[in-house]
């Protein structure tokens, strides 16, 4: 049975983030989707969501903050 390579406890992963402030795990045998920029480098799985647990604290698009006055 193969494992799934966006969850893959072993893998090796770049965090992204989009314009909007939101965060992703990315494999980094994949190619960064167009829209998102890399936040962190390559690192394990359980660092890299580390950096996303303490870095995206608030959950809303960045749009929806600003609208929401901050």
């Amino acid at each position: 049975m193969s494992v799934n390579p966006f969850e893959d406890p072993d893998g090796t992963y770049l965090v992204l983030v989009n314009d909007e402030g939101q965060y992703s795990l990315w494999p980094t045998f994949a190619e960064v989707p167009a829209g998102w920029t890399v936040a962190l480098e390559s690192t394990d799985r359980q660092s890299a969501l580390d950096y996303v647990n303490e870095t995206w604290t608030d959950m809303r698009p960045k749009s929806l903050i600003e609208a929401m006055g901050g």
